[in-house]
């Protein structure tokens, strides 16, 4: 059934950022592809939706691990048949790990390369067609640790460079296409990607995570993501006290990693 309605696909929508973001759209009369892992508080997600009042034919769950392929080509199918079209991407579906690099298993870095860097990866790839043709937005939810690195976090800020410098390369790419992008860099948010990362060994990490600066809500972010977005932004950094640490790093590197080292000592505990 195709429409002309605007479509946005999230993934990641059950919880935290993406659940934040998939209201803000819902209310801005978008209809919502809403993508995640998480079976059944995505059932859960869309049920409170449909209480509250956004109709059915506005809303398609979709049930998919980002790392496999065959799932993100089932969902691109499901999309074309419901809606017809996409307008805008939002690669937030995320996971992250509190582990010494020679304490880590690889198969935990090679995990968090899948989710945070392949997946977002080929899932743009896969839509980039219907981008082209509605000259829509992906937006990237980054991290303040793809500019800087953070102790105990070597796989995560290395899979989030790794998107910022992909994604900042397509974006003069699809330029001509008029398909913009926007990569969004927050720091540290009270949502569940850091209450359930990953340890050396695969399973949740069982000490408590270091931090800079205070913890921000996923709803006054995905505020500003949607703010961004309408002004046709290429960057955001909600933060000021984290952007602020980044340029340290670029300009003085030695002082920003003592002074991070001391902050995150912790880490070397475990």
């Amino acid at each position: 059934m195709a429409t002309t309605s605007k479509v946005v696909l999230i993934t990641g929508a059950a919880s935290g950022l993406g659940w934040a973001l998939t209201q803000h759209y819902s209310a801005m009369n978008y209809k919502v592809v809403m993508m995640d892992i998480q079976a059944q508080l995505l059932q859960d997600k869309h049920d409170w939706l449909m209480a509250n009042g956004v109709k059915a034919n506005n809303l398609l769950v979709v049930v998919a691990d980002i790392t496999q392929a065959d799932a993100l080509t089932e969902l691109v199918t499901k999309l074309k048949k419901t809606f017809g079209r996409l307008d805008v991407l939002i690669n937030n579906a995320g996971i992250t790990h509190r582990s010494l690099v020679e304490k880590t298993q690889p198969e935990v870095f090679s995990k968090v390369m899948a989710v945070d860097y392949q997946g977002p990866v080929e899932l743009a790839l896969a839509v980039l067609p219907l981008l082209k043709i509605s000259k829509g937005t992906i937006i990237n939810v980054s991290s303040m640790a793809g500019w800087m690195p953070v102790l105990g976090r070597a796989g995560y800020c290395a899979a989030k460079s790794a998107m910022n410098q992909f994604f900042e390369v397509m974006r003069c790419e699809v330029k001509q296409y008029q398909v913009k992008i926007l990569m969004v860099y927050p720091s540290f948010l009270n949502t569940p990607i850091e209450a359930n990362a990953l340890g050396h060994d695969g399973k949740k990490a069982s000490h408590a995570r270091s931090i800079v600066g205070g913890l921000g809500s996923a709803e006054a972010v995905a505020d500003l993501i949607v703010n961004a977005h309408k002004k046709g932004k290429q960057r955001l950094f909600p933060n000021t006290f984290t952007w602020v640490a980044s340029v340290l790093y670029k300009l003085l590197p030695n002082v920003f990693l003592n002074r991070m080292s001391k902050k995150f000592s912790s880490e070397l505990d475990h």
